[in-house]
This record gives structure tokens, sequence and C-alpha cells, in this order.
């Protein structure tokens, strides 16, 4: 069902034009027998002029409208004279109109694992999809790899829920299967809008501009989420840029440091081993956690630096629990693919094992399924194989999430898997949590993989993932992270309490 905005009076279509164009001579030929060579000459004159004007602008607009080669939508840099021209004088008109920014999330994941040629099959689904979904005169443009923005035809009757459900309408369009010779994807998609209402003046670059701050409002909401533009969003925007620029100068300002989240082992009740957390204590606004600064520092060239600083941190505060007297056998950092990247990685951690006098399976180095799947390059799998053969552990974070394969996990020579908290939460109470879990513990096993279940919440979760095999698991229900300085008292009350904790068995084969 469309939704009810009318389209502008109809125009002459280039087949109409065409056939007009056919019928010339035959007009021609009957002037000349109606008035003789004088018609014939003033009909052959003038009559081919509107044609030959009308062709003119075709191609005067062309050469603005210039359209993207693989979805024919108009390119980025034609649409805001395009959406101008669409909306003309709104103010004087009373119409009204809006301008939607529309995003495939992830889409470079489905580049990287699926390859070009898949990526590009989805943005030509994708565009068709929008353009069916449309009115002729709304005017579409593809602004990015994955982003498309509309700017709608006017109409004098448009509200904020007409707006809303077209966005679902697109959304809903744009998220249906894209089916591929071997495989069927399924995208999700992301949209932010803005009705012309909202802003002044109602231009195309303003339109632009207040639907893209509310897509990326939308981003920030999660997968699959629609937002509306408001006023404050300016507002967030210029904080978030204040905040990005603090951000690259908070490493050399000593304002990041490692926290430490503590793992235990489901068999013993005994800790682990700690993960090391980034965390960023503002002067005023506190601590700030890693999703608000580590896209500026990627931007800045910094997170080696942040690696650098929190493998140091780490291996210094495990060495100091030893020396209190507390067992933590190991301490986890995690590294992005800039660090594995470094062809001097290996050198670099051998050396920083040497200075603590640690052993190198006391270090877990934490990698991102993302960076597992897509890792042909030769850099990361001799980094990642090089830990490994030096006795460090590799710990494959976030699994259940990505799409790396059984022969990159053994290639790469993964020593753990971590399964994501999106298994983990509710797993004492939905059976289809518990066979997922199963399903990831039993693959494991016959993979000689160690498991660790991230984001535990509550004792049945503990307990439930006790029974079904998993052998070690960290999250705020056992110990939310903490500053360096205030592990040692955890470790304290911790261990006191075990002689407290009820017995946990097994579940059985």
């Amino acid at each position: 069902m469309r939704l009810p905005l009318l389209p502008k009076s109809f125009a002459l279509s280039e087949f109409g034009s065409r056939v007009l164009m056919l019928l010339v001579p035959c007009v021609i030929l009957g002037a000349y027998v109606l008035g003789g060579e004088v018609w014939l000459l003033v009909t052959a004159l003038f009559l081919p002029l509107p044609f030959l004007l009308r062709k003119s602008s075709t191609q005067r607009r062309a050469g603005h409208n210039d359209r993207d080669a693989l979805t024919g939508l108009l390119v980025s840099g034609a649409f805001e004279g395009a959406s101008d021209t669409q909306m003309g004088d709104l103010g004087e008109s009373g119409l009204l109109t809006a301008t939607l920014c529309l995003e495939l999330d992830r889409f470079s994941e489905i580049r990287n694992r699926y390859g070009d040629n898949a990526a590009e099959d989805v943005l030509k689904h994708s565009a068709r999809r929008i353009v069916a979904a449309l009115r002729t005169d709304d005017v579409v443009a593809r602004v990015g790899d994955g982003r498309f923005v509309i700017c709608l035809d006017p109409v004098r009757v448009f509200d904020l829920e007409i707006c809303l459900q077209l966005a679902t309408r697109l959304q809903t369009a744009l998220e249906e299967p894209v089916p591929l010779q071997a495989v069927s994807i399924h995208p999700t998609c992301s949209v932010g809008f803005c009705l012309s209402s909202r802003v002044s003046p109602a231009t195309g670059a303003t339109l632009f501009e207040a639907a893209d701050m509310a897509l990326s409002e939308a981003r920030r909401a999660g997968l699959s989420s629609i937002r509306s533009y408001q006023s404050g969003f300016r507002k967030r925007m210029v904080s978030r840029r204040q905040s990005a620029l603090e951000a690259s100068k908070a490493l050399d300002r000593g304002q990041i440091h490692a926290w430490f989240q503590p793992q235990i082992c489901t068999s013993t009740g005994y800790v682990s081993g700690f993960e090391a957390l980034a965390r960023w204590q503002h002067p005023k606004r506190g601590i700030i956690p890693p999703a608000e600064f580590l896209g500026p520092m990627q931007q800045s060239d910094q997170l080696e630096q942040l690696a650098n600083r929190m493998l140091s941190e780490a291996l210094s505060a495990l060495k100091a629990w030893h020396k209190a007297g507390y067992d933590v056998p190991t301490i986890g950092v995690n590294f992005a693919g800039d660090e594995l990247h470094n062809p001097a990685l290996l050198d670099k951690i051998r050396w920083e094992l040497d200075r603590f006098s640690l052993a190198p399976k006391s270090l877990s180095i934490e990698v991102l399924e993302t960076v597992i799947a897509g890792a042909p390059d030769d850099i990361v799998v001799r980094n990642v194989n090089g830990l490994a053969e030096l006795g460090c552990g590799i710990d494959l974070d976030d699994f259940g999430t990505g799409h790396a394969s059984i022969s990159s996990i053994r290639r790469l020579r993964a020593s753990r898997l971590k399964i994501d908290r999106s298994f983990v939460t509710r797993v004492d109470q939905d059976i289809e949590q518990q066979r997922m879990v199963a399903a990831i513990v039993t693959m494991a096993e016959r993979l000689g993989l160690e498991t660790l279940a991230e984001g535990v919440e509550t004792p049945g979760e503990h307990a439930m993932l006790c029974q079904l095999g998993c052998e070690h698991v960290q999250g705020f229900g056992l110990g939310r992270p903490m500053p360096f300085e205030k592990t040692f008292d955890w470790l304290r009350d911790y261990n006191a309490s075990l002689r407290d904790l009820p017995e946990i068995t097994r579940r059985g084969p």
C-alpha cells in the first residue's frame, strides 16, 4: 500500500517526444500542399524548434544530475542541486517535504565476507527496492558505500507519522533477503529523516545535513533503527566532536588507563584471569567507556599507542598481584587490526614479557572474530601464529557475532573462544540460548579449544553455563571492571567468599 503522497502534474514522456518527431515530415508536407513554398519554409524552420530546445534542456539537466554507474541513481555531488530544484520555494507554496538518509548496517562486513561482486549486487537490489517504494518525482541518490539519500517531492499534507511510515516501509524493503548464487544475504538498514518544517531555511543542504545527523543517532541506537531529526541533535554532535578532539589528546595527558574485569573458572571457582579494559578518566565528565573514544583514536592513528599502554599496565598489574600473593594465572589484552599489522609486534611483546619477568602463557591476546574472519593478510597471520608459538593465549573475542570459519580459527591457532554476551543473556531461562551455547561448547571441545562466556549477570546464568560445560565466565554478576588499586580488595573478598559457594555439578553427556 502506498502512502498518500500525490505526484506532480503529468509531463511529456521521452517516448511521446520521439513519436511527435516522426510526425514532423508529415506536417511539413501538408503545409506545402496547403500553402505552397512559403508555408513549407516557415514550417520546416520553426516546427522542430520546441523539440530542439527541450533536448538542450534535458542535456543541461543530465550534466548536473550525473548518475551512479552501478545503481543508476544520482551521485552525491548532484543531489543537493536536484533537491533544491525539487523543493523550489516551499515557504510561499505552503508545500511540505522531507529528506531521508538510509544506510545498510555493517556493509563493509558484507563486502569483506562475500566479496565486491556480492556487495555490488546488494547495492543494485537496494537501489531498485528504494525506487520501487517511491514516486516518480522523488529524488534518490547514492551518497556512499551502502548509503542512500532521498528528497521527497513536496506535497500539501505531510507530517511525522506519514514520514515514519515511509521510513519503515523503506527499511522493510531493504531488509528483505538478497538472493545470490550460493547464499542469501540478510542486510539490516538504519534510517534518519528530517521534515522540512523542522529546519530553517529548508534547502537541499540543510535538510541533508539534518537527516544525516538523524542517521548518526539511529546508528548509535543500534542496528535497524529509525530516528527523526530533533533540534538537540546538533548540540549532541558538537559535544561528540569536542569529545573526539579531547580523546585524541587524552592518552598523552595520561587520562586513559587500564581497568580490570575478573574471569572465573567454572570448575574450581577460582580466578582464572583478568581482562584489561581501557577507561578514560575525564577531568569533568568522569569515567568514559571505550565506545566514545576508540573511534576518534582510530582516526588519529592512536590505537597502537593505546594498545602499548594497555599491555604495559596489564603486565604491571599481573606482576603486582603475584607479588602480593594472589594467584592470577593470566591477563587478557585486546588487540585490534592496527596492532596486528605491525611487523615488530612479536618482538615488542617478547621484550615486554622479559621486562616484567613473566612467562608468555601469562598473557592472552584477545582478537575480534571479525579480524580473524577477514585475515588473509600475511602479517596478521604471522603475528597471531607467532604469538601462539611463543606461548601466549589467543582468545577469539565476541564469538558468534562475526563470520569466522572453522578453518580460519585453526589456521590462526586460536586457543579460546569468548562466547558473546548475546548468547549468554537469560541462558538459564531460554532453551534456545542453551542450545546455542551447547553447540559452541561442543564445537570448541572437538577443536581442542577452551570457552569463556561474557556478560554473565545472574547466578542462574553462571550455574547454567557451568552445567553446559563452559570453562570460564566473566560479567557484571561476578565483578565489574575496576581500577587497578581496587582489585586487591576485590581479590581478598572474593577468595574469602569461596568457602561459602555451593558445589555445582556439570550436566552429563
